[in-house]
């Protein structure tokens, strides 16, 4: 069930019925499983069903029906930890049996602490550990020639979209992360392990890959760009390489958190020529250099802008989105007028905004000169003022144009898609009318017909 944004749940749900305290033997094991975070835990809890459908469990979508529970936790803002920490205890007041992992994992000391009643505690992506606890106290009952997973494995998503996870962790040390921390240094996937996955889902009948990490383009550092084979063909494992070949599979592919490295510039032209979607998200966190400093992020705005510049002259179609912070510990009205100005400046299409939280463990927590609660939310307001203002200009720039939209829902109640500058749940939609023929997966032709903030209306040719 998707309850927002950047947070999954599927699996288990609130009920009344009471537990039993062992399972019946003439059925297999079922386990639930709660999924929280980002869309690389979401990938993280695919991977994990698909061990559980393989070796001959049933997923379950009632807390009163699993024999057990996996709560696969997010730990990145102090707020998030919280939330995590209450899924671990509503799975333990409504089942009892629970297994956590994921980025709170990493503290097992916290979990331990609140609920010292759970079964197991495993770190982030640690798929061999989750499956020796669950073996430990629900061992399987697997019969080869009946228990069938698909090539692709199981997925959270619609049919028609993945993620594409192409490696863990990350070496930045930026001051309010604590990323490194929870889930350790980059660890790239070799290039033909990444195209042979997405060459499954392509067949399979995924439509849109959506190619994330905590670090999208150092992709490959840790491995020194090391070659591997795929399609005959050697490939360097590497960021340029890997879109390449991406761009070679019959399907749009999307970039997620790109940092903005000099040679990102060489993607560009694949996107002006069609091989992988004009989007780049981006997380650019600020524009005053005196932030950035104390976030320890690189930032050279007006540089930058200039590459933006660059980069649409080349493709013009580009569509950039990014996250910013605002009420970082040390801002002033200043500093965030320079924000506003440089988001206007860099016509930035796409923004998500978060207020500074003092995450337990980041070193800007030690930071001085931290902002007022009250100057954190007044600032959040007007940066969103400014940014739906500029969604709204670039969207009546689209009205009459026709465009490639790639259809989400289909119901009684009209037509929901998505054009290539909108990722799933983070962008803006596109809405056509009930009567369409169309189907989920489709990408249609539309033309637009008005802008509605984010968003557009749209008719079918």
């Amino acid at each position: 069930m998707l309850v927002g944004p950047v947070q999954i749940r599927y699996g288990p749900h609130m009920t009344d019925t009471d537990i039993k305290a062992t399972r019946p033997t003439d059925r297999a094991p079922k386990v639930g499983i709660v999924s929280l975070g980002c869309p690389k835990a979401l990938v993280d809890s695919e991977r994990i069903i698909s061990h559980l459908r393989a070796e001959g469990y049933e997923l379950s979508g009632d807390y009163a029906d699993a024999d057990l529970v996996l709560v696969n936790t997010c730990g990145f803002l102090d707020s998030a930890r919280d939330e995590s920490l209450e899924a671990i205890g509503e799975a333990m007041a409504e089942n009892g049996k629970v297994i956590v992992t994921g980025c709170l994992g990493a503290e097992p000391d916290v979990i331990m602490k609140q609920h010292p009643g759970v079964l197991a505690v495993t770190g982030p992506h640690q798929y061999e550990q989750v499956m020796e606890a669950v073996h430990a106290h629900l061992p399987p009952q697997h019969e080869p020639f009946m228990d069938l997973v698909p090539p692709e494995g199981l997925r959270l998503t619609p049919r028609h979209y993945a993620y594409l996870k192409i490696s863990e962790g990350c070496n930045n040390r930026c001051s309010f992360c604590i990323i490194p921390h929870l889930r350790g240094d980059l660890v790239s996937r070799p290039l033909a392990h990444v195209m042979h996955e997405a060459e499954r889902l392509v067949n399979a009948g995924v439509k849109e890959l959506l190619v994330i990490s905590q670090d999208t383009s150092a992709y490959g550092v840790d491995l020194k760009y090391a070659e591997s084979q795929w399609k005959d063909r050697s490939w360097r494992t590497k960021f340029y390489d890997l879109c390449s070949a991406l761009g070679e599979l019959d399907a749009w592919v999307r970039l997620h958190y790109v940092y903005p490295y000099p040679h990102v510039d060489e993607v560009i032209p694949l996107m002006a020529e069609g091989k992988i979607l004009p989007y780049l998200d981006i997380p650019f966190q600020h524009a005053s250099p005196k932030v950035l400093k104390a976030m320890r992020r690189p930032g050279n705005q007006v540089e930058l802008t200039e590459r933006i510049a660059k980069w649409r002259e080349i493709c013009p179609d580009l569509a950039i989105r990014s996250t910013f912070i605002v009420g970082f510990p040390g801002e002033t009205e200043e500093d965030f007028e320079m924000l506003l100005d440089w988001l206007q400046e860099a016509k930035i299409d796409r923004a998500g905004c978060f207020r500074y939280e003092d995450v337990a463990g980041a070193p800007s927590h030690d930071l001085p000169d931290h902002v007022p609660e009250e100057v954190k939310d007044e600032r959040w307001h007007r940066f969103m003022q400014t940014q739906t203002q500029l969604m709204q200009t670039r969207g009546e720039t689209l009205v009459g144009r026709t465009l490639p939209v790639i259809i989400d829902e289909v119901s009684d109640g009209g037509v929901i898609g998505r054009t290539q500058a909108d990722a799933p749940e983070v962008d803006g939609l596109v809405v056509l009318p009930a009567d369409t023929p169309t189907r989920p997966g489709e990408i249609i032709t539309a033309r637009v017909l008005s802008a509605e903030g984010s968003d557009l209306v749209a008719e079918a040719l």
